[in-house]
């Protein structure tokens, strides 16, 4: 396979990569930019845990070619803090709504997408719009009151 140069925006850098044709962006993001915070779970768009926002839209890292991204932005948890955490991020700490973790990058990077769309959603909103992001410890009434903690009332 001919691996071919792929430039992106990361995190607000503008970085280069040699990738494969096939290679994917989770592997990318993990393994060659070291960020990793994005979760490997289950490799089939089931769990959420590798959502990325690529152009400011969700996405599954682990469905996701690399080479597809060329010229987009992408934007993983370890990018939506510029100076400290993100509000977010302080609001999943503050409302217990992290237990092992393992879901946590992903659940904040969807909320953060929820939340540019729809500046105070209700809960159902919420829970409908975070439906395919997968926790197995906190039974999401915690994660619901964190991002509705950080919607605009």
């Amino acid at each position: 396979m001919t691996e071919r140069d792929v430039q992106f925006t990361l995190n607000g850098t503008r970085r280069s990569f040699r990738v494969a044709p096939n290679q994917l962006l989770i592997n990318l993001i993990r393994d060659e930019a070291h960020l990793t915070g994005t979760k490997y779970g289950c490799g089939i768009g089931e769990c959420g845990a590798c959502t990325v926002l690529i152009d400011d839209r969700p996405a599954l890292a682990c469905l996701t070619l690399a080479v597809s991204v060329a010229g987009k932005a992408v934007t993983t948890c370890e990018g939506l803090s510029k100076d400290g955490l993100d509000p977010l991020q302080e609001a999943f700490l503050d409302h217990s709504a992290v237990q092992c973790g393992f879901c946590t990058p992903g659940m904040v990077v969807a909320a953060k997408s929820l939340l540019t769309k729809e500046a105070n959603p209700s809960e159902a909103e919420i829970r409908e719009y975070m439906r395919g992001n997968i926790c197995r410890c906190t039974g999401y009434t915690s994660i619901v009151r964190a991002i509705k903690s950080c919607a605009d009332s």
